[in-house]
This record gives structure tokens, C-alpha cells and sequence, in this order.
């Protein structure tokens, strides 16, 4: 593998520039006469001085070192970081969707209020709900909508006092954040010994201060939840309602749908499940379905047809208002809608049995090196541990995912979820070959020899990147990020 040579970021120099502007062909007017006068600056900029060819060279260095799905493998663990199809990119590039404007009149939009009136039929039949918003940005903004309209489904019902929402401590971290920012109270449910919901403990958590459950299905462990027809009967016997993070969906697509397990309402990750762009804070985009009886309470508008047009239905009494501006990330909608129709029930239901497939591959050829706290099929991920390089040689989680970076793989998740000590949780999805998982577990087999033989190599990992081992802490909170030029 070729060694990356360090990065020079300093390279400015008195008297060199990247730009040659052409003169002037309007009339000059006195600076002070387009700007006021406090506006004005009294000196030059003090800017980077470069030329042209090391600026591009600089920032087109910077983009390849970028690590990406389009780049490298990105086994990200819980947030399915797979291979995006460019043809969905062309599709959301048609003149059609990209020169449209938000306040443009129905009638000028109808293949646009189509595409999402479609949208919402495709995603209703994937999780067996009734209706579904496209409104939330993101898969956290989901989970505030559909925490919003479970508050007012009780609040209509008279029963406001219920506070509580339930969350398993295998749950994303952004599960509590929701809650509490909707006004609930977090109560934490155990894991049982097979890394499902705790039923006695869930049995504690049930009064009638419950709101609601709110669940990850597969787990973060990826593991699916033998119980769970038993759970959503315990929640809803209790006067909760049953609440789907749809983070792991990309699990289970054409297999399992969650209303038929239970849940009430369901937040779809199109940015995961549904081949759009993740990461890099790009747009997302996190809709929200529902069953039949909580249809009134969804955000407006819904899109409508009423057999010779599309329209937009704002005439929800009980609704719990916008969620967000105009209807959604609409071109990542696009993008998601594509991926859909090119695939169909059967490509869909398959994406989902070639990521539990190599999953488990992984797993399988792994488990002997790494402690694999849940040995169980899994589905879509799995949880790995480096606990056993911990005691044995010193050798951490992070060591290792360091060292992984020199073998030009992302690392996988670390240190979550919590209930598992040195965890590495790994997602190799449905988009990658047999050689590529050959050779990340080639990787982390020569890894796991190194803990054992040489692990002052992992201490000092990575070796073969522009930068070597950060001071994490440090580089989070003091982040140099802004050129300064020597006086």
C-alpha cells in the first residue's frame, strides 16, 4: 500500500494569486458610494496568498483523502453507510424536479405531487401503514414528529398525564434526546441475556404514566426481537403506543413490516435504507407513517388525488402542525423513489437478505478472534468486542480501529452500544463483494495477531495516513479550522 506522504497546509507566499479578473466593462463608481463607510476596509484582506495550480492541488488532495462509500469500505455499524446508485442521482438532476419552486401552483406540479403521492403509497405497503408525511428531515427529526403526534393521539384522548416514554438500553442516543425534547420522561428498559427487550423489566416500566416504547428492530445489536408481538400486546395493554426507529430497517425490507409487528407509528431513514447520500451533513430525509387511528394527528399537508388531480390537504383539525418548511427534502425523496423502482418487492425483500447474509459471513469467520457477546444469527450487523485484547495484551478498541485505517477501511463503530465493553459494531450492507469482506476480515485477523504479538504497533496506529494518532479530546474541543497568517 503507498504510503501518503503528510499534508502541507502553510503554502502562502508574498505576491502569488489564484485568480486574473478582467477589467471593468461598466462605468467605476468610488467604493464609499456603493458601501457605507464603516463597511470599508482600511488594509487589504489578510488571505492565504497561493497560486492557482497549488490551490487546486491542495483541495482536490483534500477531496481524495475524504474516505466514502464511493472510495472504500464503510462498515459503519447501525447507520448503513452503503453504495448509492448514481443513476438516482441523474434522476433527481431532471430538469423536471431541480427547477421547480416550492410556491409554484398545484396545478403546475402535478408530476412532482405524483412522485410523492406514489412515494407514500410504496412506503405504506414496506411497513403496512395507513398514511406516511414526508416532512422530517432526518431520522432524529422523525422521531420528534412521531413522538409530537403519539402526545397528541393521548392528549385527544384525555390522557395527557401519560409522560413516560420506555427506551431499551441497546437504543440510539438520539431515542432520549427526542423524548426529552418532546416534553417525556426516559425510562430505561434491560437487554435479557439474549440482547432482546427484558420482558420482567419491561413489566416494571408499565403504569399509567405510559406514553409509549419506543424500538429498534433489529437491534443496535443486531439482533431481532424474538418477543416482540409479546411487547407490543404489554404496551398497548398498558394504554401505550408502540413507536419503530426505522434505523435498522435495512434489515428486514420485504420480510418483516413493523405495523404487522405491533408499532404504531414507524420513521423510515431514506439516507440509510433507500440508497440516498449519508454523512457529511448533506440533507436526509426521516418520513413518518402511521396506523389508520393516528392518521388525524400526521403533519399538513398530506397529499391527496382525487382521480383526475394531486392537491395538497392541509384539512387536518387535529394535526400536529408543520414540521417542517414546504414538504420535505423533496429531491432526496427522488432520489429513494428511484432506488425503489428499479428494485421492486423482490429486489427489495433481497437487498435485505444479502446484508444478513454478509453479515453473518462476518461474524462467522471473526467470532474466533473477537469476543462476540451474542452468539446468535444476526441480521443486517453484529457486535463485536475487544475486550479480549484488552485483558489479555493491553490492546483497545480504538487501537484496533486506529489500526484499520492503514489497511484503508473505515472503522466500524465504536464503543456502542454501551452495554457491550469495547464494542465494535459492524454493518457491511448489501452493496459489497465477497473480496471486499475477505479482505476486511483478513485485516482484522493480521489485527488481532498484532494485539497479541506486537501491540505497541496498534498504540501507535495509524501509520500510514496523513495524520497520525489525534488527540481526539482535544482536536473536539480546540478545533484549529481557520487559516491565520504570521505576523
Amino acid at each position: 500500500m503507498k504510503v501518503v506522504e503528510p499534508l502541507i497546509f502553510e503554502m502562502s507566499a508574498p505576491g502569488r494569486q489564484a485568480h486574473s479578473l478582467p477589467e471593468c466593462d461598466v462605468p467605476a463608481r468610488p467604493l464609499d458610494e456603493l458601501l457605507p463607510a464603516g463597511m470599508l476596509r482600511e488594509s487589504p484582506a489578510n488571505l492565504p496568498e497561493v497560486s492557482e495550480v497549488d490551490l487546486v492541488r491542495h483541495f482536490t488532495r483534500l477531496s481524495q483523502l475524504n474516505h466514502g462509500v464511493d472510495t472504500g469500505f464503510y462498515p459503519l455499524g447501525s447507520c448503513t453507510m452503503k453504495y448509492n446508485p448514481k443513476v438516482n442521482e441523474w434522476v433527481a438532476r431532471l430538469e423536471g424536479f431541480v427547477d421547480l419552486h416550492p410556491y409554484m401552483p398545484e396545478e403546475l406540479v402535478q408530476g412532482a405531487l405524483k412522485l410523492l403521492y406514489d412515494m407514500e403509497r410504496y412506503l405504506c405497503e414496506i411497513g403496512g401503514l395507513a398514511r406516511v408525511s414526508m416532512q422530517p428531515a432526518a431520522g432524529a427529526h422523525g422521531e420528534a414528529t412521531g413522538l409530537l403526534i403519539i402526545r397528541a393521539y393521548h392528549q385527544h384522548r384525555g390522557q395527557g398525564h401519560r409522560k413516560k416514554i420506555i427506551i431499551p438500553d441497546s437504543a440510539h442516543g438520539t431515542n432520549p434526546a427526542s423524548t426529552t425534547m418532546c416534553g417525556y420522561r426516559t425510562v430505561e428498559v434491560k437487554s435479557d441475556e439474549r440482547g432482546g427487550v427484558d420482558l420482567k423489566d419491561l413489566e416494571r416500566t408499565l403504569d399509567d404514566e405510559v406514553a409509549g416504547l419506543m424500538l429498534t428492530n433489529p437491534n443496535t445489536l443486531g439482533l431481532f426481537d424474538e418477543n416482540i408481538h409479546v411487547i407490543s400486546k404489554m404496551v398497548h395493554e398498558a394504554g401505550g403506543l408502540l413507536y419503530y426507529d426505522g434505523a435498522n430497517a435495512n434489515a428486514v425490507l420485504g420480510i418483516s413490516r413493523p405495523a404487522d409487528c405491533g408499532f404504531d407509528v414507524v420513521h423510515f431513514n431514506l439516507h440509510k435504507t433507500f440508497g440516498t447520500p449519508h454523512g457529511g451533513g448533506g440533507p436526509g430525509s426521516g418520513p413518518v407513517g402511521v396506523i389508520e387511528e393516528l392518521v388525524p394527528y400526521l403533519p399538513v399537508p398530506l397529499v391527496e388525488y382525487d382521480g383526475s388531480r394531486y392537491y395538497l390537504n392541509y384539512d387536518l383539525p387535529h394535526s400536529i402542525g408543520r414540521m417542517r418548511s414546504f414538504y420535505g427534502n423533496f429531491n432526496v425523496v427522488v432520489k429513494a423513489y428511484a432506488y425503489i423502482r428499479a428494485l421492486g418487492p423482490e429486489g427489495l425483500r433481497r437487498v435485505s437478505e444479502d446484508a444478513v447474509l454478509n453479515a453473518n459471513y462476518l461474524m462467522a469467520k471473526l467470532k474466533e478472534y473477537y469476543w462476540l457477546p451474542y452468539d446468535r444469527i444476526c441480521k443486517h450487523e453484529f457486535v463485536l468486542s475487544g475486550k479480549r485484547q484488552k485483558d489479555r495484551y493491553g490492546v483497545r478498541t480504538m487501537d484496533i480501529a486506529k489500526r484499520l485505517l492503514d489497511f484503508g477501511y473505515h472503522p466500524p463503530t465504536v464503543y456502542f452500544p454501551l452495554i457491550v465493553d469495547e464494542a465494535l459494531m459492524i454493518e457491511p450492507t448489501e452493496t459489497e463483494s465477497k473480496e471486499t469482506l475477505d479482505g476486511f476480515i483478513d485485516a482484522m485477523i493480521q489485527i488481532a495477531r498484532e494485539a497479541e504479538e506486537e501491540p505497541e504497533k496498534l498504540h501507535q496506529a495509524p501509520h500510514r495516513t496523513p495524520v497520525g494518532r489525534l488527540d481526539e479530546v482535544r482536536a473536539s474541543r480546540f478545533p484549529n479550522l481557520r487559516y491565520r497568517r504570521e505576523e
